[in-house]
């Protein structure tokens, strides 16, 4: 497991990196902050748990996602946001982590 990012909800504008309309949340790139930060602006009526939209969460790579979740506290399902990329969310005792998986 490595680690990726700290991931920040926000209510704020910021210079947005992409925006996911599965999802309805707008990010930023957090390699293009000096502290590694991705910062998220959910819609309203984002589908994502409103855990994920309220509380920030630590991001980690993973290889085998589907393993990393097993037996899990899941608060986003396995899923793919973009092409070559899959992502999930848990509940980890009380803190939301994000997984990821590169696939291609």
């Amino acid at each position: 497991m490595e680690y990726k990012h700290f991931g920040v909800p926000t209510t704020q504008e910021r210079n947005w990196a992409g925006y996911i309309a599965e999802l309805g949340v707008h990010v930023t790139d957090p390699s293009a902050d000096p502290y590694g930060i991705e910062w998220l602006k959910f819609d309203t009526g984002s589908p994502m748990h409103k855990k994920i939209q309220s509380v920030p969460h630590s991001a980690y790579q993973v290889d085998d996602l589907d393993a990393a979740v097993a037996g899990k506290t899941i608060l986003l399902a396995p899923m793919s946001p973009m092409p070559g990329l899959r992502i999930a969310f848990i509940d980890h005792e009380g803190a939301v982590i994000e997984l990821s998986q590169v696939t291609g």
